[in-house]
């Protein structure tokens, strides 16, 4: 489950008066149903099937390649633990795969995903890859134990819940606290949210580490990026 840019509204530009981390930024839109997504890779599963085009990577591949280089730089171990929530067709499944990543997990709510993921990751010989059918927001305490998280649009979508976003909002982070081991990471990547509003939201239980370079533009004597893309750490009990 991961969001296209072109589809929500970009809110990055930087205003300190807009930096609270307000429930109400905004409106409900059907981004955040499941619904939505089921039908978007139902007819991304019957592309793959027909001619094997994976289909849209959101927020483009430099999004990837960018998480990939920190991880990197960071020396997190090819062995480390690593979920990607929401992991839509799989496609960073594979390329953290061949980079030499062995311990991946991906999930995601919408059934067609996980039948697309699971069919683009053996079409790359990558069938010891586990792709699990599980909302981020209901697994029964099933996510424990991750060295590295990453959300690539996940936490975008459960903001536009048009049923109850403030509680989803809420519930990812407590989620999230339980899935990451003490002192691993948590890596977002953001259209809708400012630097300063993920900061506020993740402090719980998290610290920042760094922000990762994105594009940036200028607007009305502004300057902001479309996409925010951060880096943190889980705090030690």
């Amino acid at each position: 489950m991961e969001v296209p840019t072109e589809s929500v509204e970009q809110k990055n530009v930087s205003d300190p008066g807009d930096d609270r981390c307000s429930d109400n930024d905004f409106g409900p839109s059907i981004l955040g149903t499941k619904e939505y997504w089921e039908e978007a890779y139902q007819r991304e599963l019957e592309t793959f099937s027909d001619i094997g085009d994976v289909g849209e990577i959101w927020f483009g591949e430099e999004s990837m390649s960018r998480v990939l280089r920190w991880m990197e730089k960071a020396k997190i171990p090819e062995d480390a633990s690593v979920l990607d929530i929401g992991t839509g067709n799989g496609a960073f499944l594979v390329e953290l795969a061949k980079h030499g990543y062995s311990n991946l997990t991906g999930i995601d709510y919408s059934p067609a995903s996980v039948e697309l993921s699971r069919n683009v990751l053996k079409a790359e010989d990558l069938t010891d890859v586990p792709v699990k059918e599980m909302d981020f927001l209901n697994c029964q305490g099933e996510l424990k134990g991750f060295d590295v998280c990453i959300d690539k649009g996940t936490f975008d979508a459960i903001s536009l819940n048009p049923d109850d976003s403030t509680d989803g909002k809420k519930f990812y982070v407590q989620t999230l606290k339980d899935a990451v081991n003490d002192k691993g990471f948590f890596v977002i990547t953001s259209c809708n949210w400012t630097k300063e509003q993920l900061l506020e939201r993740f402090s719980e239980g998290f610290e920042y580490v760094q922000e990762l370079p994105t594009p940036s533009f200028q607007f009305g004597g502004k300057t902001g990026n479309s996409v925010t893309a951060l880096i943190f750490k889980r705090k030690g009990n």
